[in-house]
């Protein structure tokens, strides 16, 4: 048996409505009113509570779009994850959570919609620290969406360029990225100034190894290596003072980063030719210097040295020529720099060897000048080319010269040229007899910075 009680209205003992229908619309309590529930009771179908319905079976891993009431664990274990905001509306909730605790190393870049702003910004946000988690309500046109919870830090929309990679430095309003060896630049936000997103950078190639000095054709110096490539842009927002070699002015050197992750490559120096006792000339002669990049930019590695005495060998071509040894009766040009050409020239020639009696090596190209030629009467060592300076690391620093060539007035191996300096190996000498190795080149370096602030 059931009952049915049929009212209009509900009154408490002052005669004032408690609940009240008219016209379908069912109003409980009167103006000033709390309407509580009991400890233990829950309600559905009032509204949001202000909190979130967590995803938990869809964790996101790529770009997605959030809805207004959803909450979104985000995996960035495999790269930076963009998460794009909905349409503004007063009240609309979103939140995210470090899935992996990876925020620190791969961001999640949370973007939002059209004109929509994040604490005041229109500009996207970077969620940057391990485990983070926020939660973000919308609140109006002027400050947009404001984030309400913060498991670890506040949130901001932030119009500048941010990025992670390398070994990280600061000077005045620059951020420095330094690649000693390989990584990966990864940005997470671009700025909303499009000049800024343009960055300065250095990509330099590791330089040629030093020719090695065969002791059983007699007394003569081998050739110095080239220099590794050197190539630099200086973004007019990111002030220092830039090499000669700042290539800014032609457009297709420029790099206009966007939210991605850039692999960078350091290029090896090349190992210098060994010495030996054998006249197998081939063999110890220099190896090239290793490529470096960056984005759509490469520099050569230089141009190995060549064996002597009596290798008779043109010089290598590469990012910096390396330079020729001379034989019995012959005289040799130097290697070719520049190669493959890009403007400006990433390096120069390398010295040339005349021929008897002294059978002298040429000293390799440099950024900044051409080996020096080897002339058929004692004088040496033959100077590489000069290397060029620049401050993109916050100071001067010269780098990129080429290896010395030997003449035939020692016996003495090429001392090895020292990390990411990008400089070419020097050549050996040897006396009858005897053997040296020439000197390992200097491996490459990258260096990027932008306004960060």
């Amino acid at each position: 048996m059931t009952s049915t009680i049929k009212v209009n209205n509900v009154q408490n003992q002052c005669g004032q409505n408690i609940i009240n229908e008219n016209s379908n619309t069912i109003t409980i309590g009167a103006s000033g009113d709390t309407i509580a529930l009991a400890s233990g009771a829950s309600q559905t179908g009032f509204g949001r509570t202000g909190t979130v319905d967590w995803q938990t079976g869809s964790i996101k891993t790529t770009t997605f779009s959030a809805s207004d009431g959803e909450g979104y664990f985000v995996d960035t274990s495999s790269g930076a994850v963009t998460a794009n905001l909905p349409a503004g509306s007063a009240g609309a909730i979103v939140a995210f959570a470090d899935y992996a605790k990876t925020f620190d190393s791969n961001a999640l870049l949370v973007s939002p919609n059209g004109s929509d702003k994040i604490r005041g910004e229109n500009a996207p946000a970077s969620l940057t620290a391990e485990g983070q988690s926020t939660t973000l309500v919308f609140v109006d046109s002027t400050q947009g969406w404001i984030d309400v919870i913060d498991s670890t830090a506040a949130l901001t929309g932030n119009p500048n360029l941010v990025a992670t990679g390398g070994t990280v430095s600061t000077t005045g309003n620059c951020k420095i990225h330094t690649f000693t060896g390989p990584g990966t630049f990864t940005v997470s936000n671009t700025s909303t100034t499009a000049a800024n997103n343009i960055v300065s950078y250095l990509v330099l190639a590791g330089g040629g190894g030093g020719g090695g000095s065969i002791g059983s054709t007699g007394a003569g110096g081998a050739s110095g290596a080239g220099a590794g490539g050197f190539r630099e842009i200086k973004s007019p927002t990111t002030p220092y003072t830039a090499s000669p070699l700042d290539g800014y002015s032609t457009s297709p050197n420029r790099v206009t980063v966007t939210v991605q992750a850039y692999p960078i490559t350091v290029g090896a120096g090349g190992t210098a030719g060994p010495g030996s006792a054998s006249p197998n000339i081939p063999g110890n002669n220099g190896a090239n210097g290793s490529t470096s990049t960056f984005s759509t930019i490469s520099s050569a590695g230089g141009g190995g040295g060549k064996a002597g005495p009596c290798g008779s060998q043109v010089g290598e071509p590469g990012g910096s020529g390396g330079g020729a040894s001379a034989g019995s009766p012959n005289c040799r040009v130097g290697g070719s720099g520049n190669t493959p050409p890009v403007t400006p020239p990433q390096g120069q020639n390398g010295g040339a060897a005349a021929g008897q009696p002294n059978f002298t090596g040429a000293g390799g190209g440099g950024a900044g000048g051409t080996g020096t030629n080897a002339g058929p009467t004692t004088g040496g060592p033959f100077a590489g080319g000069a290397g060029v300076a620049t401050s993109i690391t916050g100071s001067p620093v010269t780098r990129a010269a080429g290896g010395f060539g030997k003449d035939n007035n020692d016996n003495t191996a090429g001392p090895n040229r020292s990390a990411n300096t990008g400089d070419g190996g020097p050549g050996a000498n040897g006396n009858p007899g005897t053997n040296n190795p020439g000197g390992n080149g200097g491996s490459g370096i990258v260096v990027i910075r932008y306004k960060f602030q």
